[in-house]
């Protein structure tokens, strides 16, 4: 039976690991600089503290409806990165070693992404600066908390939700409509591909020395999963027009985020898993299912009110 590791135990074990996926890391990010991608010459100023400033008005915004909802989610997700780092950081303990020298990293990397789309929001007037404000003040002092999960637990979400962010940001550039926008989500998310890699090469590792515990962390964090933007204002409501809007829906989740890993780790190939992880993957493989039934329902809702609508339109 394989040897079952205790959470410290497993980080240290998987330290080197950790080590060799930071110094690829380093050598394939590119270096990119967010005061590039926003076009300064639109922006103009606010009242206050300037003469002649403008106030921000709804006609304003080259996006608007669901794109710029999902701009906003997006920003207030990366908003909470001080939270985010507070988590990683006590996920891996402190030290000069490899696992606090990326957190260092994964940290600074992140910080570009609020700070590229805030200026382009602000910039471009696409969002109402004092709402944003407030809604960032909100979220922030919510903060972020993964709870009493594990390393590996902490480690399988973090995979998932770097890739569902990918892919969000993604979608979100192109749907957006704004060649500018666009540019920016995919720069975003380019990084945030990186990010997901690093962390899906290393729970690969840890199931060579832990396959059951690795089954089960992924298990619960397929089980429970929830975006961190949960915590933003009205996050759900807007998460429905982002997901009538093919943004990110149940489809996508299912399809595009968690089978990829899934397969990537071969879950459903594993042998020799002990009672717990065999439990686990049962568990696993019914959730499945039942996402899967639950998007193809939704899709099928969704077929529905547009078929609907284009007849009333007609």
């Amino acid at each position: 039976m394989p040897t079952r590791y205790t959470d410290r135990a497993l980080i240290a074990e998987l330290e080197p690991k950790a080590e060799e996926l930071l110094n690829r890391h380093e050598k394939v990010a590119k270096e990119w600089f967010p005061h590039e991608y926003v076009p300064w010459s639109l922006g103009r100023d606010y009242p206050a503290f300037f003469d002649g400033g403008d106030d921000w008005t709804p006609d304003q915004p080259r996006v608007t409806g669901v794109a710029q909802t999902a701009l906003e989610v997006n920003l207030l997700t990366e908003d909470n990165l001080p939270s985010y780092h507070r988590e990683i950081h006590e996920m891996f303990g402190s030290g000069d070693g490899a696992w606090i020298n990326w957190t260092h990293r994964w940290t600074a990397e992140e910080n570009r992404h609020g700070i590229v789309l805030r200026d382009y929001l602000i910039v471009t007037r696409n969002v109402d600066p004092y709402e944003l404000e407030r809604l960032r003040m909100d979220a922030m002092q919510k903060g972020y908390d993964r709870g009493n999960k594990d390393s590996l637990r902490g480690m399988a979400y973090v995979a998932f939700q770097e890739l569902a962010t990918r892919i969000s940001h993604r979608n979100t550039g192109r749907y957006s409509q704004d060649p500018v926008a666009d540019r920016i989500m995919a720069r975003i998310s380019a990084d945030e591909n990186l990010h997901m890699v690093f962390y899906r090469d290393m729970l690969a590792a840890a199931l060579e020395l832990d396959p059951s515990r690795l089954v089960e962390a992924v298990t619960a964090e397929v089980v429970d999963f929830a975006m961190p933007g949960t915590v933003i204002k009205g996050f759900q409501r807007k998460a429905v027009e982002i997901a009538k809007a093919g943004i990110y829906d149940l489809r996508i989740h299912h399809d595009e985020v968690v089978w990829p890993l899934l397969r990537h780790w071969r879950i459903f190939e594993l042998e020799g898993l002990d009672g717990g992880g065999a439990k686990a993957r049962e568990q696993l493989a019914e959730h499945m299912d039942n996402l899967d039934r639950l998007a193809t329902r939704y899709e099928e809702k969704r077929a529905a009110r547009a078929a609907k609508q284009a007849a009333q339109a007609s």
